[in-house]
């Protein structure tokens, strides 16, 4: 019978046209809807801690800082530059590290420096807003004892030194 159907010329006109209409449907506020489920937001803005003790070498300081909120970071951009008068060299100076910790130890500063530190955090979604800028400063050079001007008697020393710094020291700490 499959043989006998298939000879068979089959007429498949229809008799009424179809009537199709054409919709244009907007899935805009569906597809808003779905990214939102699916994204985290930007994270908020670190705060920076202030300087602590011990935290410089002459040529190296620690920065840390916290993120006081549940947000979801990735990584961290801490940025830094020396604290100066002329403008210029300022934005010439500037220098940004991306660190995955909320400490980073910067090394191959100048003794006693004035630096100036910001940080802000990353995620998928974006970065947030930077945080305060802290100023840290590096622990200076040690001075340099002049050996041919020292002098002594039984009841006294004169030690004479020299500071190696650009930038002027606010105290000394003799030890004998």
């Amino acid at each position: 019978r499959l043989e006998e159907f298939l000879k068979k010329e089959v007429d498949l006109e229809l008799s009424t046209l179809p009537d199709f209409e054409e919709r244009v449907i907007d899935f805009s506020e569906v597809e808003q809807l779905m990214n939102s489920i699916n994204t985290i937001p930007a994270p908020c803005a670190p705060v920076i801690n202030p300087q602590a003790p011990n935290a410089a070498t002459g040529t190296s300081l620690r920065v840390c800082w916290g993120l006081f909120s549940d947000d979801t970071v990735e990584c961290y951009q801490l940025c830094y530059k020396p604290v100066s008068n002329e403008r210029c060299s300022d934005e010439q100076a500037e220098h940004t590290l991306k660190v995955k910790e909320t400490y980073c130890t910067i090394t191959n500063l100048l003794p006693n420096t004035q630096y100036e530190f910001w940080v802000s955090a990353l995620n998928a979604s974006g970065i947030s807003p930077p945080s305060e800028r802290a100023v840290y400063v590096t622990a200076p050079s040690p001075p340099t004892i002049k050996s041919k001007k020292i002098r002594s008697c039984e009841n006294a020393a004169l030690v004479c030194w020299e500071s190696r710094d650009i930038n002027p020291v606010d105290s000394y700490m003799v030890e004998l």
